[in-house]
């Protein structure tokens, strides 16, 4: 019993350090999602479709580093990583509403936890894409 429990443990810790490294790369996913539900929708197929959504995913992230690149400003590069780390905060939230959603736990405290924990991503998130390279 206890290797199993370990285990579980050991798979919780792994899923959240992924979910915090893919955080960083929220936006271009979701505007290549995005991209693939509007290709999708005016009659593309799916492979079409996906390609679509994969040059929208390049295309912003492409954007984001170039950008960066070009911004001297730290204020102005700040800006963009807060930006670009928006959606990774609101995956955040998403993520432990959804963890914590068939717990027996009050509603405010499901907020407080979701607020939370979508901050803590944000803030990690933007502090992952401001940092200098």
């Amino acid at each position: 019993m206890t290797p199993i429990i370990l285990l579980a443990v050991a798979l919780c810790t792994a899923l959240c350090a992924l979910a915090f490294v893919l955080a960083t790369h929220a936006l271009p996913f979701m505007a290549g999602l995005a991209a693939f539900r509007l290709a999708h929708a005016c009659g593309a197929g799916v492979m079409i479709a996906g390609v679509v959504a994969i040059a929208a995913t390049i295309l912003s992230f492409a954007l984001f580093v170039c950008l960066r690149e070009v911004l001297r400003n730290p204020t102005a590069r700040l800006v963009l990583a807060v930006a670009y780390a928006a959606p990774a905060a609101v995956a955040g939230y998403a993520l432990m509403h959804g963890v914590i959603g068939a717990a027996p736990v009050t509603e405010p405290a499901r907020q407080f936890l979701g607020i939370a924990c979508g901050a803590v991503v944000g803030f990690s998130a933007a502090a992952r894409l401001a940092q200098p390279r």
